[in-house]
């Protein structure tokens, strides 16, 4: 029973933290909201950070989930600069701040979303060495990159991931020479497997991007506090002025952790655990966005998914679910990127050794195609690539389990929707 002398704490000032506090008031929740943030900027969206903010095509105010007077004007208690350093469980208190500053929560939702990967390489204290997951980090990249671009100047991305095309693509844009050093066989190997990552290869290099596949980076060289090379595994040394780390995100689950809660193991990503309903092994907390893991019943596995959708979605699911409503959450995985003339939507869930084949409709060469990954003629997942209006009869062919004519499927003039069962 939800009633207005409740108080519900949000932990995590992302897009998740933000649309669970517009979802509760919308839903008609009359209690205490809190929403506490670390970081001193009010919520934000993270994809313009390597896209349009990136780009100087978006100004910073666009990237704010509501306007600052928003929280005030929803009688949302907002805390920024705040770090939470402890749950406890028992008490069902949140601690936070330098001082000691506890609340008391009825429910608690962790949004605490996940963190940069760090290379574990010499070097990495140099000053022209790079993260990109905050809007402090955006800013500073976005004047790295201008100067790189003014100077002809080098940088290096450590991964070929989609921060790291992204930005690699965005340097281009600023005219800087760029390298982008991957261990693996292709750019985005784990998600889009060989087949497709070969399509942004080719697309990267006929922008000037330099690649080195299948090396690893061991140095970063430098004089002075300032960058001046790459090191790889293979000797051969790459000239860099800046570097940017791109390997991935790791999950922000120490408090979790610290306050006894059940994290997944790293085999299915890490995360919060938490059920149907996004509760945690404790029935008062909640977990949504990066860092939760759940089970997806559709592909019936545990996943993690680090999407802007999941965290649009997630939020207020989350919301819902502590207000004692069903949240309805299982969608399927959705994410975008932009990259010069390239626009991609992707659906689904098709890790390597998932799939038999990648069925193609359309023109790769022209980059104008969508590509399936099917198994047994069931398609898991699907990507557009410039081809536009066809996401939801995509995720009504993995919704819907059908087996699927593969030579229907590869031919443009069979309408989609005829192709669900």
């Amino acid at each position: 029973m939800v009633d207005a002398d409740q108080t519900f704490v949000i932990v995590g000032g992302g897009l998740a933290g933000a649309k669970a506090a517009e979802t509760l008031r919308t839903e008609g929740f009359t209690g205490r909201v809190i929403l506490i943030c670390d970081e001193r900027d009010h919520p934000y969206e993270r994809p313009p950070l390597s896209k349009g903010y990136l780009l100087g095509k978006e100004e910073r105010d666009s990237v704010f989930v509501h306007e600052p007077a928003w929280y005030a004007q929803h009688d949302i208690e907002l805390h920024l600069g705040q770090t939470v350093v402890a749950i406890d469980r028992a008490a069902r208190t949140v601690h936070y701040g330098d001082d000691g500053t506890h609340v008391r929560y009825d429910k608690l939702l962790l949004a605490t979303g996940a963190e940069p990967r760090r290379l574990d390489v010499p070097g990495t204290d140099l000053a022209g060495v790079h993260h990109l997951r905050r809007l402090a980090h955006a800013e500073r990249l976005k004047g790295v990159l201008t100067s790189l671009g003014r100077d002809n100047g080098h940088l290096v991305v450590a991964g070929a991931g989609w921060i790291g095309l992204e930005v690699a693509a965005a340097a281009r844009e600023y005219g800087a020479e760029v390298t982008v050093i991957e261990p693996a066989p292709t750019p985005l190997h784990g998600v889009l497997g060989p087949e497709l990552g070969s399509v942004f290869t080719e697309l990267h290099e006929a922008h000037g991007v330099r690649f080195r596949f299948g090396v690893k980076l061991t140095e970063i060289v430098g004089q002075d506090g300032m960058v001046l090379a790459a090191r790889t595994d293979d000797g051969e040394e790459h000239p860099a002025h800046d570097v940017l780390a791109a390997i991935g995100a790791a999950p922000r689950t120490s408090l979790a952790q610290a306050a006894g809660l059940e994290i997944a193991d790293r085999a299915h990503g890490g995360g919060i655990v938490v059920d149907a309903d996004l509760r945690t092994s404790d029935p008062d907390v909640y977990a949504a966005g990066d860092v939760a893991s759940f089970h997806h019943a559709l592909f019936d596995t545990r996943l993690r998914v680090e999407h802007w959708a999941n965290a649009l979605n997630g939020g207020p699911a989350a919301a819902r679910a502590m207000l004692g409503r069903s949240p309805a959450h299982e969608r399927v995985p959705y994410f975008f990127t932009d990259q010069y003339d390239l626009g991609m939507e992707y659906s689904g869930w098709a890790p390597a050794g998932s799939y038999d084949q990648v069925v193609i409709r359309g023109d790769a060469a022209k980059r104008e195609f969508i590509a399936f990954w099917v198994k047994d003629g069931r398609v898991l997942a699907g990507m557009n690539v410039n081809v536009w209006d066809v996401t939801e009869p995509i995720q009504q062919l993995i919704r819907s389990k059908a087996r699927v004519d593969t030579e229907a499927l590869a031919d443009p003039h069979v309408p989609l929707d005829s192709l669900v069962a």
